[in-house]
């Protein structure tokens, strides 16, 4: 069948209400809800969508920047968690697998199939075990995408090539890679486009229990001149915690109830992953995994086309930190175990870049922290208005927790709607209109790309790659109805143009240059300090005003540049 190239339907009308920069900088603040979230990390992202859809009223508020913690800092993996067997979680490795296609077939743009390597050490354990693992990993959940695994000869094989001449086998088995943070951006826009309200940088100071509700009190910061700062006040029948790390101290320290009421029983583990990104390791697109000597496993993944993301660490920390980094035990960490499969050392002046996340794990009795338990517990409490408290969990379970956590707020507010995200598409992740109906993700994306760009011969092929990868089918947004290099505005950086950033700032809540650089995308790796500078001065003027419907002052950002 042949599809005709669709026209840009996408484009929003001059009337809708995200069109307005001011409207998008301040949304305005509901006086009440069915349900507010607190937390705009993967879990408060997807429950808030859920409840959306399922046509609740919905309030997210968080306290920074979207992703801007745990859910930003992860090993950017969907998988099964396949060392998990070894701990005999295999429910939580099953649900993991069943979730892997579902959101693979939800978001083909920023999550895509990726094959892993493991080396055969055979001081580590027989051939033969590992073979039997794979082929739990294989069939616990049924497959459709994704390829089986199977046994490899390194010697001689490109796949063997940049490892050390002792590992003569190996075996390759499939799991998938996810943009962590524009998975939670998604999620949230999904939210918002379904009615509910979100709300950054915007903390919950307070909210006490009644009979009938949740009174909240929100301290909003200002971003712009005409924005609210100050206190708000909103009713809830209904109060979500899924802060994350920040959990048991929101219970502790915000959340109160009458006469004192305990509101949980259970505690965080709060466990510091770090991560290291050095020039590239290895020229295919394979990713490695490596097992430590202590039991721990390392992941050594391409990144970013020039780069290999290594990782993780699992650090035990006594509180969360403001700002989690890395250590230089980790990046010594890191690089002792890579070194010790790879023929190249990696060493520690070889790291570009280097990023650590608290993962918020459900207290267990392992003394081992990386054998704490990365299921999840939806722990609810309704004597009086009712409080749901998420512990625990993992990106790839995200969606399922949500689904379960909506089924439960339904029943809890009386109201047991429908689950309904199974089969859904999250932002830009629909091509049909582009491709008909879908195949296979990555030949999915394949295609679309090839359409893309017969419609829009006239950009750099790297734009095109870039954009279509992050942002789907909205790139037709991001192109704002360009139809010439000029309509893209100012190449803020190399490869960063003006319509871009408004998008960010309007659609997605981009507030800062981190938040595009670092989170909405990892260009920050690729700009040199003085172009980072300029995508700052450049947000600074946008949030502060001076973006118009069309451009931002010329002289205006290189000014504040050369003075920063």
């Amino acid at each position: 069948m042949i599809w005709s190239l669709p026209v840009d339907t996408t484009a929003l009308p001059a009337d809708h209400p995200d069109a307005d920069l001011e409207a998008a900088l301040n949304p305005a603040i509901p006086h009440t809800c069915d349900v507010l979230v607190v937390g705009g990390g993967i879990n408060g992202a997807g429950i808030a969508r859920d409840l959306a859809g399922r046509g609740f009223k919905v309030l997210l508020v968080e306290q920074h920047d979207l992703a801007a913690h745990t859910s930003s800092s992860s090993t950017k993996l969907i998988h099964g968690g396949l060392r998990y067997l070894e701990h005999r979680e295999f429910s939580l490795v099953r649900k993991a697998l069943q979730e892997r296609e579902v959101l693979l077939r939800s978001a083909p743009h920023i999550i895509k199939p990726l094959r892993f390597v493991m080396p055969h050490d055979p001081h580590m354990r027989p051939a033969w075990l590992i073979r039997l693992g794979l082929f739990l990993y294989d069939h616990l959940a049924r497959r459709e995408v994704l390829p089986g695994s199977r046994g490899v000869a390194l010697r001689g094989h490109r796949l063997g090539a940049p490892l050390q001449t002792r590992f003569k086998r190996g075996f390759v088995y499939s799991d998938g890679w996810v943009d962590d943070a524009r998975l939670v951006v998604l999620n949230a826009m999904d939210a918002r486009e379904r009615g509910a309200t979100v709300l950054t940088r915007t903390r919950c100071v307070r909210a006490t229990r009644g009979e009938q509700g949740w009174t909240v009190r929100l301290q909003r910061e200002a971003l712009t001149p005409q924005g609210q700062p100050g206190l708000h006040t909103v009713k809830a029948r209904m109060l979500v915690n899924a802060a994350g790390p920040w959990a048991h101290a929101f219970l502790r320290d915000v959340a109160s109830a009458p006469g004192g009421e305990a509101l949980t029983r259970h505690s965080l583990r709060l466990v510091k992953g770090s991560h290291i990104v050095v020039p590239r390791l290895f020229e295919h697109e394979h990713a490695y995994i490596f097992q430590a000597r202590d039991g721990r496993i390392i992941f050594a993944i391409p990144y970013e086309q020039k780069f290999t993301l290594i990782g993780t660490t699992d650090v035990e920390v006594p509180s969360m930190p403001d700002q989690a980094r890395i250590s230089d035990e980790e990046t010594a960490y890191l690089c002792e175990q890579a070194s010790a499969y790879f023929r190249a050392p990696v060493q520690p002046d070889m790291v570009l870049w280097s990023y650590a996340g608290v993962r918020p794990l459900l207290e267990d009795a392992h003394a081992d922290a990386s054998a704490v338990t990365r299921d999840y517990l939806l722990e609810t409490c309704a004597h009086g208005a009712p409080l749901m408290t998420v512990w625990g969990g993992k990106i790839t379970t995200y969606r399922k927790l949500a689904e379960e956590a909506a089924t439960q707020i339904g029943q809890m507010l009386g109201d047991g709607r429908g689950a309904w995200t199974r089969q859904s598409r999250l932002p830009g992740g629909d091509l049909d209109a582009w491709i008909g109906p879908p195949l296979r993700p990555d030949r999915d994306m394949q295609a679309f790309l090839s359409r893309w760009r017969h419609k829009h011969p006239w950009l750099p092929l790297a734009l095109a790659e870039r954009w279509t990868k992050a942002y789907g089918a909205r790139a037709e947004r991001v192109l704002g109805g360009a139809t010439t290099p000029a309509g893209l505005g100012r190449e803020v950086a190399p490869g960063l143009y003006e319509c871009e950033l408004r998008y960010l700032v309007r659609h997605e809540w981009a507030r800062s240059a981190d938040d595009v650089l670092w989170r909405r995308s990892k260009l920050g790796l690729h700009l040199t300090p003085e172009q980072r500078l300029q995508v700052q001065a450049w947000m600074a003027a946008a949030v502060q005003g001076a973006v118009t419907a069309g451009t931002v002052g010329a002289e205006v950002v290189p000014a504040m540049a050369e003075a920063t």
